[in-house]
């Protein structure tokens, strides 16, 4: 009855736990999310430059340099992408670009 009691106790407090939790920054599409046609979109970039390099980094961009976010809240940057060296941006929703 006690193993019961306290398995239900917890089980309650986890549930809770989880719906009380909030969010105050933007959500990180999946490495591997399709981009958005009309990117590098302007916008409020709460991504730090540390997870703008990471983002590019999960995605096969190495060498990653010189970011830095511009008036429209779009990191640039340079990068090495299939041995090529390009010119990246990622914006606030995660869509990265390169040229």
């Amino acid at each position: 009855m006690k193993r019961t009691l306290i398995a239900t106790l917890f089980s309650v407090a986890t549930v809770l736990g989880a719906q009380a939790q909030t969010s105050t920054t933007a959500p990180t599409p999946s490495p591997n999310a399709p981009a958005d046609a009309n990117a590098p979109l302007p916008g409020a970039n709460s991504f730090t430059e540390g997870q703008a390099k990471s983002r590019l980094e999960a995605n096969g961009y190495t060498a990653v340099s010189e970011l830095k976010k511009d008036d429209n809240g779009v990191w640039k940057g340079k990068a090495t992408h299939g041995g090529q060296a390009v010119n990246v941006s990622v914006d606030y929703r995660g869509n990265i670009t390169h040229n």
